[in-house]
């Protein structure tokens, strides 16, 4: 899969469980996750299930406000609010949500997120609202 600096994986506990890869390489301001579509990923339609979406905007967006304020992506920020649109379905492949900040302050971010199927296809949109935790505070 993908691999070297600005790569993270296993960061998380729910990173390992679902088994998605943070990409913070791209030096553009955007975090990203991508995700392998698996079986054990499928709600009971054969589909990508929408937690697991919203989990990977949720993240996505998290990782742009990370390098928004620091390069390296190791700012904190944890979710105030977060909206989900469901646009298509992904039986499977790899998706890819993208996060980038749209604006806020020195506190609260605004954010909002992508998810596209590796053939191009919109999947779902998202928005949301994020608080930076303060350094030593987990």
């Amino acid at each position: 899969m993908m691999d070297g600096p600005g790569i993270i994986r296993d960061e998380t506990g729910a990173q390992t469980l679902l088994g998605y890869v943070v990409d913070i390489s791209a030096k553009d301001g955007k975090g990203r996750c991508v995700l392998d579509v698996g079986a054990q990923h499928g709600n009971r339609h054969g589909v990508l299930h929408g937690g697991i979406i919203a989990c990977l905007l949720d993240n996505a967006m998290g990782y742009g406000a990370a390098v928004h304020v620091s390069e390296d992506g190791s700012a904190k920020f944890l979710t105030v609010s977060m909206n989900t649109q469901f646009i298509a379905p992904a039986p499977g492949g790899r998706v890819i949500a993208t996060g980038k900040i749209t604006g806020g302050g020195r506190n609260l971010m605004f954010a909002e997120g992508e998810l596209h199927h590796e053939d191009g296809r919109l999947l779902a949109t998202a928005t949301g609202v994020y608080k930076k935790v303060a350094e030593g505070r987990g």
